[in-house]
């Protein structure tokens, strides 16, 4: 075959696999992955506040993707853009899907709540009272109560000729109260706004005081209903119609004007201001609100009947995370107490453990603390020269950031980027900034155009035999809350190549460096893409040759449509592949001919899988990468990102040999994606039934102990499981 006729084959190839068929809608995939959250509240084997914590992180989820995406897709039709994602539906389309794809999870999602949850927290002494329930000295104690503390914060708004429709904000909580004059038939409409933020969404009935030492339970009350059921003191003189709960999200995908701002603070700064008051993008009401309240609604904020959702329950249910704070630990997971490797325990100068050999920490297994300490023994020791950081996500009342404080009041050179546009962490990011500057760091706030997404921490420190940086590098954000529920791996390394790549790259980051021969590091925009395909292909041509290329994947998401072709053509040369995504999957696996090779599943349980692990079998020497990115086109084409490689065999051997087969080999929290986009439990030829994140609980720590010696480690088999749908 000449040139020619293998560019026009190759054109043929491409052409076939950009088939809008071939591909699942990333909305779509994000709503089904939600689902699998849902489902988890629904399963029993959970501690009851931990089912609960699921329907919140199921609620807060939801309220995120219709602030950005949902709101992206109204951006596009209030544009008129003509963009078609690789599978082919429309912007409408996608708007329909969604409202369509949602309606019955919110039922399930109100289900769950009344007929398993609110029954089940009675039966542990924790009762939810609805209005018509409170008996009369309940109701008694409860006006008393609203009157004293909420009744002046409340500010009734009517709407009329005279009163202009008041506005809505952001994911405010309201009453829409139907009202009459006595002796007339007109009725009258107001807004009450549920100050949600200022009182617990569960207020808890105060107790009898004659009959205190009686009370057994724990007794509460929505806020709305607590307002609702004392109307008549905000109206006195009115006849209380009606009363309907309704909720409005709005856009808050914040476009910041970065080349029409001064500086990119500033341009953060005026942006996030205006959050709160985008277009409306979703309107939940109370399903039983009459259509004459829905119509003024939908002209006065809707301009889709796709934006409406009608809530058989309580709306905004992420605020059930108050839940949380109820001291009963018989009704939560049992705590466990993170392990330190072996390594630093032997060794407390963490910088010549380091020196011995490259460290991995696996969180939440590991303890995040090693971390910490890194950075606060180089804060205060007096070789330490500099120190050099990226900041994503830290958290409030961060231990990273006063580290990195101190280290300035050591006289430390101390530089950070910290990415300001983090989406909705950009005002805490923006304290800190300014909090290091003050301290007389060097802070670079984030790369116009880009989001730095990178997790890297470089000290330098002057020894006996010169200069020697050490590297941190994570797929997780220097948080240590998160740390604590994400799945992450991070290494320290003081590797002479890898270090001088880290170096190489902060000098991107904060001076005009435009360096991008990197050692080792694959560094986005356009090193990851082109280095994870190049792998693809050299898989693809040794199982050409030798028949036996593999491949697996973990990661968050994998959406980028050159990506997923180089993938669908490994199969058809036979190549094995696993694919573990925990979200966003827009690959369609076991189609014949196409992806008959390509296994994906996802794990969701009491953990967040956070991880991202890219295994080339590479002919029995396998390639691994870890780091930041997912295969995403933001990731890959807008944000700056680094995948490492691991060099250290004895760290290669457990993510071999214990961290990727667990995974793999999970029976009971695996579910597996089927050609049509849907997901569906999994039975394995198995013994004994595995549970990955439970394993690594009850083994935290034993798998490193000895990292030359692979017999020491747990030895599953790396071969990709046969998956049987049940």
């Amino acid at each position: 075959m000449d040139q020619s006729e293998e560019s026009l084959h190759s054109d043929t190839a491409c052409s076939l696999l950009s088939d809008p068929s071939l591909y699942i809608n990333r909305e779509l995939s994000w709503i089904r992955f939600n689902s699998h959250v849902l489902d988890e509240a629904k399963d029993p084997s959970h501690p009851l506040l931990e089912r609960i914590k699921f329907l919140a992180i199921f609620s807060n989820n939801l309220d995120e993707f219709f602030m950005v995406r949902v709101s992206g897709l109204h951006h596009q039709l209030a544009e008129g853009v003509i963009k078609l994602p690789p599978d082919g539906l429309t912007t409408m389309e996608q708007l329909e899907r969604i409202n369509k794809d949602l309606i019955p999870l919110l039922d399930e999602q109100t289900r769950v709540w009344i007929e398993e949850i609110v029954p089940e927290l009675a039966k542990s002494g924790i009762i939810i009272y609805k209005r018509e329930s409170l008996d009369e000295k309940q109701r008694k104690r409860l006006r008393k109560y609203f009157y004293r503390d909420i009744f002046p914060v409340l500010t009734p708004l009517a709407f009329d000729k005279s009163h202009p429709f008041p506005f809505i904000s952001n994911l405010a909580l309201n009453l829409a109260v139907i009202l009459k004059r006595p002796g007339s038939s007109d009725e009258l409409f107001a807004r009450i706004k549920i100050p949600n933020k200022l009182f617990p969404r569960l207020i808890e009935i105060p107790v009898d005081p004659e009959n205190n030492h009686l009370r057994e339970n724990q007794e509460f009350i929505f806020l709305e209903d607590l307002i609702a059921d004392n109307l008549d003191l905000l109206f006195p003189g009115m006849e209380i119609v009606a009363a309907y709960p309704f909720r409005v999200t709005r856009d808050a995908d914040i476009e910041i004007e970065e080349d029409e701002a001064d500086d990119l603070l500033s341009a953060v700064e005026q942006s996030i201001s205006k959050r709160w008051i985008g277009t409306p993008v979703r309107i939940e009401i109370d399903n039983n609100m009459i259509p004459a309240i829905v119509d003024m609604m939908g002209a006065k904020l809707a301009k889709y009947p796709h934006m409406f959702y009608q809530v058989k329950g309580p709306m905004g249910m992420a605020d059930l995370f108050c839940l949380l704070n109820l001291d009963r630990p018989d009704l939560k997971d049992y705590p466990f107490l993170p392990s330190v490797p072996e390594w630093l325990e032997r060794d407390p100068d963490i910088f010549h453990a380091i020196k011995q050999r490259d460290i991995i920490l696996f969180h939440p297994y590991e303890s995040f603390q090693p971390v910490i300490e890194f950075l606060q023994k180089a804060a205060h020791d007096p070789d330490v020269l500099a120190i050099k950081m990226t900041l994503y996500r830290t958290g409030t009342n961060s231990p990273i950031v006063q580290a990195l404080l101190d280290a300035r009041e050591h006289g430390k050179a101390v530089s950070v980027l910290v990415e300001l546009k983090a989406r909705f962490d950009e005002e805490n990011n923006i304290g800190w900034a300014r909090a290091l500057e003050r301290a007389g760091a060097h802070v670079v706030f984030g790369i116009m155009g880009l989001k730095v997404h990178a997790k890297l921490c470089l000290v330098v420190r002057k020894e006996k035999t010169g200069i020697v940086r050490y590297v941190h590098m994570s797929s997780g954000n220097y948080n240590a809350g998160t740390a604590k529920i994400y799945t992450d791996i991070g290494i320290f390394t003081a590797n002479e190549e890898i270090s001088s790549d880290v170096s190489h790259l902060f000098n991107v980051l904060t001076g005009y460096s435009q360096y991008n021969s990197y050692n080792h590091l694959l560094v986005a925009p356009g090193g990851i893409k082109k280095g994870i395909i190049s792998l693809i292909d050299q898989e693809i041509a040794r199982q050409k040759t030798h028949g036996d290329g593999k491949l697996i994947f973990k990661l968050n998401a994998l959406q980028d449509s050159g990506v997923i072709r180089a993938l669908y053509r490994a199969s058809q040369e036979g190549v094995t592949i696993h694919l573990q995504v925990r979200g966003i999957c827009c690959l369609r696996p076991s189609l014949k001919g196409i992806s008959e090779n390509i296994t994906v599943t996802t794990i969701v349980g009491r953990f967040l899988e956070h991880t991202r692990i890219y295994y080339f079998h590479n002919g029995g020497d396998p390639v691994i990468l870890m780091g930041s990115s997912d295969l995403m086109p933001r990731n890959l084409k807008r944000r700056i990102e680094i995948l490492f490689p691991i060099l250290d065999t004895g760290i290669r051997d457990e993510i071999i040999h214990t961290i990727l087969p667990n995974h793999l080999h999970d029976t009971i929290k695996t579910r597996i994606l089927l050609p049509d986009g849907s997901y569906s439990r999994v039975c394995r030829d198995q013994n004994e039934p595995v549970q990955a994140q439970e394993w690594l609980i009850e083994h935290r720590g034993l798998w490193n102990k000895n990292h030359q010696n692979a017999e020491a480690t747990n030895q599953k088999d790396i071969l990709i499981p046969r998956v049987n749908n049940v």
